[in-house]
């Protein structure tokens, strides 16, 4: 028999956007619902010579690169080297990119900006664009009949997690961590801890986001965001004490979302969802 626990709220503490995959995320008030989660959200990422995509496992001084998104371009920010920027207008060569094991044709952003990046971060290049033309869906095995759409996030377009787990998370480390370690679209407050692993839904209005599957987390989660250097292997070695999920063969923290209902409506920080639970068994 399942029984359904009673509805609750939570609030949004926290909205970020990751522009350029890995790259440092923003903070906003307000951002757009787009059928591939938040708007602007991992709409560039980096690509070595075969175009696969490059990250802060390989780089984590992409932790420092700041990107900043205009009604026009895109500017992108690191230490000891000149801003540079990239019109949105522009359309450049198509190249074949790939994300896992998924992939498509994205824009390259020119060799000006790969020479840019090169030179900060002593690695061979390119900045791709995705193309909204392209439809990039999230696995059927976790989202059923939804076809949730993606720009290059690792493969789900929203990230959620509570302030109440990494208050527990932190209780548990020999130092806290900040919630940048974790990278989440979303930060939830007024749950306990790990409530966000019990919902099945998140709602106002017609905003509807359904968590699908536990986040299984990577070494980029021992990368200081404010440095871009690693110091030990905290939170890993904790969070596998006591958050590892045989069947994903990692450790999970936090909740990969899908948008089902309120494409072209904003979230906005301070905002109540109404959830709904997980039916119990």
């Amino acid at each position: 028999m399942s029984l359904a626990p009673p509805a609750g709220t939570a609030r949004i503490a926290a909205l970020h956007v990751y522009p350029v995959k890995s790259a440092r995320g923003i903070e906003l008030d307000d951002a757009g619902l787009t059928r591939a989660g938040l708007e602007q959200d991992r709409r560039w990422m980096l690509v070595d010579a075969a175009g696969r995509f490059l990250t802060q496992r390989e780089l984590p001084r992409l932790a420092l690169l700041v990107p900043v998104v205009s009604a026009t371009a895109l500017r992108l920010q690191a230490p000891a080297m000149p801003e540079i920027s990239i019109a949105l207008a522009r359309e450049g060569e198509r190249r074949r990119v790939s994300v896992w094991n998924h992939s498509c044709e994205a824009f390259d952003e020119g060799a000006a900006v790969a020479d840019w990046l090169r030179q900060y971060l002593d690695h061979e290049c390119r900045l791709v664009r995705f193309d909204p033309a392209h439809r990039r869906l999230s696995s059927r095995q976790w989202t059923g009949a939804v076809e949730a759409e993606n720009q290059f996030s690792d493969g789900f377009p929203i990230l959620a997690l509570s302030t109440a787990s990494l208050a527990d998370l932190n209780a548990r480390l020999p130092e806290p961590l900040p919630m940048n370690r974790f990278r989440p679209n979303i930060v939830l407050e007024g749950l306990d801890a790990y409530d966000e692993d019990r919902i099945d839904e998140l709602c106002d209005g017609a905003i509807r986001l359904k968590p699908v599957k536990a986040c299984t987390r990577c070494k980029i989660t021992t990368t200081n965001q404010d440095t871009g250097g690693a110091a030990s292997d905290e939170p890993l070695r904790t969070l596998k004490s006591y958050r590892y999920d045989a069947a994903l063969h990692g450790v999970c923290f936090g909740q990969n979302l899908i948008v089902i209902d309120g494409v072209g409506a904003r979230l906005r920080r301070g905002q109540t969802l109404q959830l709904r639970w997980k039916a119990q068994r």
